[in-house]
This record gives structure tokens, sequence and C-alpha cells, in this order.
């Protein structure tokens, strides 16, 4: 058994780094142990230009601690986006892609896409310039069931990607098995990324025994058959299958609340845990295609030439962490962990 573990330094294809005073404690968290990270457009304010999105990335870079670290930023998927904001986001390696959130599917999404087709100019200029959609794969009806929206969602997917087949799309934080089997079946052009929670957890974890405020995410886990089917996925040594942790931090307040808020923050300790998967499924080997080799070749992104370590090490995850007067739990808090890094980069 393999007790020590060096791979090149992983990239987080999805993550949200929020703004204000959680702002610095959230990328360092992300930073110290990632070489790329894309940074979720969802802010209060949305990022709809190239601008926004360039102020975007100097403040998080302001903030930042660790010079291996390269932040990349999105914009928000609206009608409004004009052709020049994708072009220039497209010329800009800082700009990885648009990412599109159906109105009112998750936070700070109100302002999202209600009508696809009103968002078809500007995925045909993104499919033109070579500018990559990023996914919240779920369909926002009330009339829809929340565990089926994601499985409901491919069908708008797959629309998308009869109209623009050259368009790169990023299936976000998949969460079935109908998901899997799209990605698995799509062309090349076709990714998606996958979550510590999504592939640890099911809803059982959530809900059972009583309602765990701290695994609530969206979208939603699932039962234990779609957890399988993830895992699998992350395992399997599939190319377009790659990590993305979807870590999104929110204060303990605001989630053991009476409308608490959906995300979980995994940034911290999510590649330990990761790891546990891997080494579960005798798939070692794997890992640094997972966390490092498969987003890289999708997005055309040179790998970092530094490594990170890891041992077999069992130890307590944090209960929380402080940010100002706040705290922030993190995933699997108080829990064991089996591997742990090793150093500092």
């Amino acid at each position: 058994m393999n007790n020590i573990i060096e791979i090149t330094l992983p990239n987080d294809m999805h993550v949200h780094f929020r703004e204000g005073e959680i702002l610095d404690f959230a990328v360092n968290a992300t930073a110290k142990n990632f070489h790329y990270a894309i940074a979720m457009p969802n802010l209060k304010e949305p990022i709809v230009t190239y601008e926004m999105a360039i102020n975007y990335y100097e403040q998080i870079k302001k903030v930042s601690k660790y010079s291996h670290f390269k932040p990349l930023v999105t914009l928000y998927m609206s009608s409004q986006i004009l052709e020049e904001d994708i072009i220039k986001s497209a010329q800009d390696e800082r700009v990885i892609g648009v990412k599109l959130y159906p109105a009112g599917v998750t936070t700070n999404s109100e302002k999202g896409v209600g009508n696809l087709r009103s968002c078809y100019k500007v995925l045909e200029w993104m499919e033109k310039y070579n500018l990559n959609l990023l996914i919240h794969g779920e369909v926002s009806n009330k009339e829809t069931d929340i565990f089926d929206r994601e499985k409901f969602f491919i069908d708008e997917l797959i629309e998308i990607t009869k109209n623009f087949p050259n368009l790169k799309v990023i299936f976000e934080h998949i969460s079935t098995k109908d998901a899997v089997q799209y990605v698995e079946s799509a062309s090349e052009l076709i990714a998606a990324t996958i979550t510590p929670q999504h592939l640890i957890l099911n809803r059982n974890d959530f809900l059972s025994g009583g309602i765990r405020p701290h695994n609530y995410c969206l979208p939603v886990l699932k039962r234990e058959e779609h957890r399988k089917a993830i895992e699998r996925a992350a395992t399997s040594g599939n190319s377009r299958f790659f990590l993305g942790t979807d870590s999104a931090p929110h204060f303990k307040n605001q989630k053991e609340s009476a409308c608490g808020c959906a995300g979980v923050f995994s940034a911290a300790n999510a590649l330990e845990l990761y790891l546990e998967v891997f080494e579960k499924n005798n798939a070692l080997d794997q890992f640094e295609n997972f966390a490092v080799n498969n987003s890289s070749a999708f997005y055309n992104l040179e790998k970092s030439t530094k490594k990170i370590t890891f041992v077999k090490k069992p130890h307590v995850l944090p209960s929380d962490y402080s940010v100002g007067d706040n705290v922030i739990v993190p995933f699997k808090a108080n829990e064991t962990a089996s591997w742990k890094v090793s150093i500092d980069i």
C-alpha cells in the first residue's frame, strides 16, 4: 500500500470565492494547495462584463498569499452580454468562460437565464470565438421535483449542443447517474466537474436522523445509486470527468437557520477527502488524472511545475474556521480523514 502520494499541483475547476470580508479567507483556503481555480461569477451584483470579470480577478490576486496560484474568472450568462465582451474574454487567458445559471436555481441566481433561447446570440459568439460554457445543470421551475431537476435539464443541454456543436460545455457538479451517462455518451467537447460531497454523500447524509444543514447543497444530494455512479465516473480514468469542489462558504448562522443557505465549504480539505475515495476504489493511479491532467487538457492549461505530497496520516478535520466575528463550518467537520497534505507548498 502506498503511504505517500505525490502529484502535480491540482486544479479546482469550480469554486466560489464570494466577496467582501469572506474573500481573503476563501481565496487562500483554495490557493494554498491548488494551481488553477475557476471563480464563479454569481456575486451579489453578477459579473456580466469583461471589465467586471477583470476587476474581480484583480481582487482575487490582491488577497492571494501564494505565488503559484493562478485564478481564472468567468462571466455570468445574460442575454445582455455584448459581443465585444465575448471577444475580449476569449482573447484574455484570465477569463475561462461564461457560467449559465437558470434563474432562481441557486445562490445569487435571481438574474440568471429564464429563457435559454434569449441567449442563443451570446452562445453563437462564444462558439465563434472559442469561449467555454459552464452550466449549473438544473431546471428551475417549481413544478419539477428538486431531486429530478438535474435529470430533466439534460434535455436542455442536448438542445444547446445540437445548436452549437463546436461549443465546449462543462456540466458542473453533476449529481446523478443520468448526468454521468450523458457525459459518457456525448462528444469530446462535453465534460463534467465532480464535487467531494456528491462523491461521498447521499441524501441520507442530509436528511436521515435530522436535517444536517452543512451537507445542504445544490444540486441536492441524491440516492445512493447516483452517488455510486459519480464515484465510478471519477475513478474510471475517463478524461472528461475532473475535480471541481464547488466549495461555497457561508457563515454558520446562515447555514443553521430557518431557511439555510445552500453550499458546502470544502476547499481546505477537499483533496484529502477525494484521495480517500480513490484509495477505496483501488484507483490511486487515477487520482492525478482526475485532479490535474484531465482539466488541464480539456481547458488547454499549462500544468504547474510544482508538486504536492500526501501522507497516510489520520487526523481530525477542523470544527470551524473564524472569519471576522463569524465562523464557517467545513465539510466533514470534526471527522477523521486518513490522508493529509504533508507540507505547505
